[in-house]
């Protein structure tokens, strides 16, 4: 899994408590990553619909629906994309002892174990939302914690 999962994660969370628009170079700041960096993984955000885009003066980019309806599943989707995390090459068939192509028409222990891991993991991250992460975080870091993050994401002048 790639770093942009994470950090769309903590954007996703972080935008859970703002009412306005947050520039993606300011979402950066806070989360002290590269701005070019971080704008990609807002852009695949973005495409994948779960936040927006508003331009202008005051623009930046909001959550598209209420984040319980965002699992941790459509963000890692959105970034490292729907493919499975583990592709079988059907190794089996290479090398001095390999196994014929006739003899491979069930998947291998090794691509079965994996299957299930991945079916597993991507319904515990289905499981998990947008919504589940921020109240944890204010569980963890005490109340008020993202509404001292949306304050400071907040305009400058205010």
């Amino acid at each position: 899994m790639s770093g942009g999962v994470e950090w769309a994660l903590h954007c996703c969370v972080v935008l859970t408590s703002v009412e306005e628009p947050v520039p993606a170079a300011r979402l950066a700041q806070l989360h002290d990553v590269p701005p070019t960096y971080l704008a990609k993984q807002l852009q695949a955000l973005s495409r994948a619909g779960l936040v927006q885009a508003v331009q202008g003066k005051s623009g930046g980019y909001v959550l598209t629906r209420s984040p319980a309806l965002i699992t941790v599943l459509d963000v890692v989707q959105a970034i490292d994309g729907p493919g499975p995390a583990f592709v079988c090459t059907e190794i089996r068939q290479r090398g001095p002892m390999a196994s014929p192509p006739e003899a491979c028409t069930a998947p291998c222990a090794i691509s079965r174990a994996m299957a299930s891991a991945e079916s597993a993991w991507r319904a515990s991250l289905g499981s998990v939302t947008i919504a589940d992460l921020a109240r944890d975080v204010e569980s963890d870091y005490g109340s008020g914690a993202l509404a001292g993050i949306g304050a400071w994401l907040g305009p400058a002048d205010s």
